[in-house]
This record gives structure tokens, sequence and C-alpha cells, in this order.
């Protein structure tokens, strides 16, 4: 991925694509495979908790903790962006948000957490297809094309939550955009603990 290419990898939800998050050739090829309209956002996956937080240091005190709470784990973050990182990801429309994604690593997926930089990440499917649960199930071109393709057995088979927290800082108010592996009661327990 250091130099511009695109692999297929297991998540602890679904199959995912992911790239380097600041190559434009990269994220264009990304698109590409997965035929997405290029003004579309995509997440930027950290791969420990610490390195997401250490790369967001503006966040606030309450968007920091709830961060620490909900991941890693299932769930998708949308974040206020104010300083337009990683405008690639956040895309032409929504350039002060920005979706982060820390996925939980346990098994045969533990080795992931080795890696010490972040990643432009989408699911292995075409655009509004379904979820790959299995590796055969990322259709064969995407596979064909990709630069590296990481077979990590069978995978829980639902996306992550997505959760719109941009105004949590200063209101304490969230709203799930698309429900997936996180319940929306998990998401309201740890919401109310941090914010009170």
């Amino acid at each position: 991925m250091a130099v511009g290419g695109v692999a297929v990898f297991p998540a602890d939800t679904v199959y995912g694509l992911a790239c380097d998050p600041t190559t434009v050739e990269a994220v264009t090829r990304l698109y590409a495979l997965k035929g997405r309209r290029p003004d579309k956002p995509a997440a930027v996956m950290f791969f420990d908790v610490s390195l997401a937080l250490a790369s967001l240091p503006e966040l606030g005190p309450r968007t920091r903790a709830l961060l620490e709470g909900l991941l890693p784990g299932g769930v998708t973050l949308l974040l206020p962006n104010r300083l337009r990182r990683f405008p690639l990801a956040s895309g032409p429309a929504t350039p002060d948000t920005l979706g982060v994604r820390v996925p939980a690593l346990t098994g045969a997926l533990a080795p992931l957490s080795a890696i010490r930089w972040p990643v432009l990440q989408s699911s292995a499917n075409v655009a509004g297809g379904p979820d790959a649960r299995r590796l055969d199930e990322v259709p064969e071109r995407i596979r064909r094309e990709a630069d590296m393709v990481l077979d990590g057995g069978e995978l829980p088979g639902t996306p992550s939550t997505v959760v719109d927290v941009r105004a949590f800082e200063t209101t304490g108010a969230w709203r799930i955009v698309r429900q997936g592996a996180v319940l929306e009661d998990d998401v309201a327990r740890i919401a109310n603990e941090v914010h009170g």
C-alpha cells in the first residue's frame, strides 16, 4: 500500500478494501474497483485506538472518551473534521466530517494490529452489492485486480454500525446512520456514560 496498492483484507465485520488514504492514485483505484462514485466519502481505519486519538488531537474530551468507549469494535464514527484531515476520505461534499473505524482484531485477525498507519477502507464489494463474509464472496474481478488479498476465513458478515457523533462534544447528540454490528442500545449506554 505504501506504493499506491489496494488490498483485500478481513476485518472484524466483513471483508474490506484498503489503500493509502493520502495517495490520489490509490484512492481512485479503490473506488474504481468497487464502481463507487468518487464523491462518496469513505472511512479511515486505524488498527489501534491510541493511533486514532494521536492523529486527531483536536477532538474534545467527550468525543475522545466516546471513541475510546466504542472502539475497537464494529462501529464507524462520523467525527467533526474542522482541520480537514484525510481529505480524500471525507470527499468534496463532506470535508468537515471524517469517518473513523478501529476494528477489534482477535484470533486469526490479531496480526493486523501490528499495522501502524491508517488506511482508507471500504467494503470489498461492488457499490451497493452484498457484503462479503468469506473471501470467495468478494467479487472475482476485485480479487484479481487487487495488489494483495488476505484470507481471514469466515467473518461475522454484518457491516459496522455508522454513528454520527459530530455534535456529541457540545450537545451529547448522536444518531445511527446505518444499523450494523453494534446495537443502538449499546451505543446509547456508552454515550450516556460519557456525556452523563
